[in-house]
């Protein structure tokens, strides 16, 4: 015969009993002093010299304030194919560097990690290296190739800037993948591709790249900016890319080059915006397939 146990009343459960504490609501907190001054500093510092130098690109020729100086800026040839040219060679370097770099990254994560501190320590060179010493090296080959090297580098910007430009790129997207692989179980992932049946090709287009699509977007953007801001070699080299038709500019008509300089970082943050959108985008629909 069972014996069922009578069920106590919700108040005899507050008897003699301790109670768990009641929870309390999420007090707001305050933000301290001392961040919301560096936070106020931080966009002193950064939105002064904006605003300082859109003042001084509404200063027309004429005395008058207006939008003279931008809309010069677009109405130039100069500065449409020097822009235009700039943007060819920054498309290709960060393609170029990232058909380097992400293979070589899995490489050596997977089958040579003892090589990770060589691998630091060689594409740092570029940066060590000034690129001075670059341009000088390169003023000279230029004067003394030969005919057939003359004609295969140095009859197009394009031709003899970007294999320099993907040189100087070296460090920066080997850090942002080699950061990227770290950041996931690449070992793990590459095993089960493999066990299933994917080739490499197929490895690395459609289980590695889609986990590190953020160090890949940011590998890209920072060869772009480095493309879009260098401007020794192309001077030595006397191609007139984008960064040297700004010095031009500047010493003809400072307003223009001024109104250029925002339109460039305007430009600049748009397509980082543009790249961190794709990249959210991107997860969220990694993130979607996975469940």
């Amino acid at each position: 015969m069972s014996v069922v146990a009578p069920v106590p009343a919700a108040g005899d459960l507050a008897v003699g009993q301790p109670q768990p504490p009641a929870r309390r609501g999420r007090r707001f907190r305050r933000p301290r002093v001392w961040t919301t001054a560096i936070f106020a500093l931080s966009a002193l510092f950064f939105l002064v010299p904006l605003v300082s130098a859109f003042k001084f690109a509404l200063q027309e020729s004429s005395g008058k304030h207006g939008f003279g100086n931008f809309t010069q800026v677009f109405q130039s040839a100069p500065l449409r194919s020097s822009l235009i040219t700039s943007l060819e060679i920054a498309g290709i370097t960060a393609v170029v560097t990232l058909v380097l770099m992400v293979p070589t990254v899995i490489w050596v994560r997977l089958r040579l990690p003892k090589l990770s501190l060589l691998m630091e320590g060689v594409t740092i060179l570029p940066i060590v290296i000034p690129p001075v010493v670059m341009a000088a090296g390169l003023t000279q080959l230029q004067g003394k190739a030969p005919a057939w090297l003359a004609n295969l580098l140095f009859t197009s910007p394009i031709t003899a800037l970007t294999p320099f430009y993907v040189i100087l790129a070296l460090p920066l997207t080997y850090r942002a993948l080699d950061t990227g692989a770290r950041a996931i179980d690449l070992q793990t992932l590459v095993e089960a591709s493999r066990n299933l049946g994917a080739g490499w090709p197929a490895t690395i287009m459609r289980v590695v790249l889609p986990n590190i699509q953020t160090a890949l977007f940011g590998a890209a953007f920072l060869a772009i900016a480095l493309v879009l801001g260098e401007v020794v070699i192309s001077s030595f080299l006397l191609y007139t890319t984008f960064p040297v038709q700004l010095i031009q500019e500047g010493q003809a008509q400072p307003g223009v080059a001024v109104a250029l300089s925002l339109c460039s970082i305007f430009f600049t943050f748009l397509l980082l915006l543009a790249l961190s959108f794709l990249g959210g985008r991107r997860r969220g629909m990694t993130r979607v397939g996975v469940l």
